[in-house]
């Protein structure tokens, strides 16, 4: 996998599929590195060429010290879209990815044809939540709160049927680098985008997860309320929708994407 340089952060990449397809780029959520793609790997290749990669702070990718923010992010996005000579393609980000690309939709719409907002949220009105989460992290750990970040990933009914791969997701989270997990949940606790989404002009596909208790329904209704001609679909499942519901999710994206 390629190590591109985005001002001083090396970042973990991987490339994939078919060669002369359009191109699509996924963006992970908090805590995740690239591998949280895999249900949908398969599927994808076959119809796009498909960038993954690590965030700054997360996975293989550098660790620079912060302050971290949107903006940030998403151009970390464009270098590797520059460093590929891409002018243009598909987004879509959970969570986290969501965010970035509510950034990216707003303020480089030239480089974007189709955007999906995945289990995400446009703000946050109260910081309690990422303040105590940062505070148990400085004191633990990241394992000091895996139970409670998994919990609200993935449904019970999921964690109890498919023990290995809740295993794999928490193995995941914890092998987070503390440094880097700090300093997006900094970011994430002053988080207010809701200007930016009547700027999106990309045609926009907004997934909500039913029993997604971080970023709620009512969240995803607000992303979609604000973007021209965006739509929502929600799925049977948690916060990491794509794990917990591959099939539905994959084919949400590639019915989405492909339609003309």
């Amino acid at each position: 996998m390629p190590m591109i340089d985005a001002d001083s952060c090396l970042l973990n990449v991987s490339v994939e599929g078919r060669d002369g397809g359009p191109t699509l780029m996924l963006s992970n959520s908090l805590g995740c590195s690239l591998q949280m793609w895999e249900p949908q790997m398969r599927a994808l290749t076959q119809v796009f060429r498909v960038i993954r990669y690590d965030r700054r702070g997360h996975g293989k990718s550098g660790v620079p010290p912060g302050p971290y923010s949107m903006e940030r992010f998403g151009r970390d996005a464009l270098a590797i879209l520059d460093h590929f000579n891409i002018h243009k393609a598909h987004w879509c980000g959970l969570s986290m990815g969501g965010m970035v690309g509510q950034w990216l939709g707003a303020n480089a719409p030239e480089r974007f044809n189709k955007i999906i907002l995945a289990n995400t949220a446009c703000y946050y009105a109260d910081p309690t939540n990422w303040l105590n989460r940062i505070k148990a992290v400085e004191e633990g750990g990241i394992a000091a709160v895996a139970d409670t970040v998994i919990a609200s990933w993935l449904s019970a009914d999921f964690r109890e049927r498919q023990p290995q791969i809740t295993a794999r997701m928490k193995a995941m989270l914890i092998a987070s680098p503390v440094a880097g997990y700090l300093a997006c949940c900094e970011a994430l606790s002053t988080l207010d985008q809701r200007e930016l989404l009547p700027r999106i002009r990309s045609p926009t596909l907004v997934i909500a997860g039913r029993h997604d208790m971080a970023t709620p329904i009512a969240g995803a209704e607000l992303i979609r309320s604000k973007i021209p001609g965006a739509s929502l679909t929600i799925l049977d499942a948690a916060h990491i929708s794509n794990v917990e519901q591959p099939d539905a999710f994959t084919d949400a994206v590639v019915g989405f994407l492909t339609q003309r």
